[in-house]
């Protein structure tokens, strides 16, 4: 147990030198693109009026002022960090002068409910068939399920997104296509609008599934087919051990090991998956909320977005490899 713990705390350091040099990369990123922020905004109100020369003067002195670019670089990381371990990214230019960290609070959860319940019911199925599959190399129906997984594998997500849209939305029109929920819902914790939400994330996330199968289906089967071939399998068959047991606590749970990091690697590439997801599907999100900071110059939510999506699939990945020893003893915590 000691030794675990010492993991642990080797895998902590880890996660926190990732986040830092991670969001310490998106900070100079952003900061040295030749978009102003500044006048990125001042363009934005100036578009729709007249205003005095001297009025858009003051205003730029005071949105200088406000972001704190007429500082050196190196005072703007630090007061940076200083901002950030408050939590505090300052104001949206988007939706001024809403806090960026708030944006973000309000769209998390339309990324994590979708993108992140999508990848783990795809890694659960995806193992559960491809395992089965992998012990029972001569079931038709493994056989059949096999074919289609390798047939839709490789479609790129874009795709099977506009395939489903077209069916479900235009010739078939029994789904919504479009936003995270209805327009005539009002937002909160009733029937009505949980309804909505789940109603309208059957697309996207039926899209991310269909693609995602194909992967973790066919990675199983192959490990799976090699551990059958293992004495240890032999003996056990032979020892008249229920099949459950093999199958379960023999050999997928070894082949569930290399598949774990897998899944690390999928989380991390689930939140540069949404902004593919909710453009197609004009669902909000992070995605669409960075695609709109990026537009707008809008540095302060850039960074916010960024710095969420990096803290959490470090997390997620610090999750995943803790469970490395206890899933299999091989594994040494040390």
């Amino acid at each position: 147990m000691r030794s675990y713990f010492w993991f642990v705390g080797k895998r902590a350091l880890q996660l926190l030198a990732v986040v830092f040099f991670g969001v310490s990369a998106t900070f100079l990123v952003t900061h040295l693109s030749p978009i102003s922020p500044v006048e990125t905004a001042l363009g934005r109100m100036t578009a729709r009026s007249n205003f005095d020369p001297e009025a858009i003067v003051a205003m730029r002195e005071a949105l200088t002022e406000m972001y704190g670019v007429n500082e050196p670089i190196l005072m703007q990381y630090i007061n940076f960090w200083a901002r950030l371990v408050r939590g505090d990214l300052g104001p949206s230019l988007l939706a001024f002068p809403t806090p960026a960290m708030t944006l973000v609070m309000r769209a998390m959860p339309w990324t994590v409910g979708l993108l992140v319940t999508s990848t783990l019911i795809t890694f659960a199925i995806g193992n559960l068939f491809g395992g089965l599959a992998g012990y029972m190399q001569n079931n038709r129906f493994f056989k059949a399920f096999g074919i289609i997984a390798m047939g839709i594998q490789p479609i790129p997500y874009y795709i099977v997104a506009f395939i489903l849209l077209i069916i479900f939305g235009f010739l078939w029109p029994v789904l919504p296509i479009s936003g995270g929920f209805a327009m005539n819902v009002t937002p909160g914790w009733s029937f009505e609008f949980i309804g909505s939400v789940l109603l309208h994330s059957i697309l996207p996330a039926l899209s991310l599934v269909l693609v995602g199968f194909g992967g973790w289906f066919l990675g199983m089967r192959a490990l799976v087919s090699n551990i059958v071939t293992e004495d240890y399998v032999t003996y056990a068959e032979l020892g008249a051990v229920r099949r459950d047991t093999i199958v379960l606590g023999y050999v997928m749970r070894n082949a569930l090991v290399p598949q774990l990091t897998a899944l690390a690697m999928a989380l991390g590439g689930v939140f540069s998956g949404t902004v593919i997801t909710e453009q197609v599907f004009n669902y909000p999100g992070l995605g669409s909320l960075l695609i709109d900071a990026v537009n707008a110059g809008d540095y302060s939510l850039v960074l916010a977005v960024s710095t969420v999506s990096i803290t959490s699939v470090a997390v997620a990945i610090f999750i995943v490899d803790l469970l490395y020893p206890i899933l299999d003893p091989r594994v040494r915590a040390e």
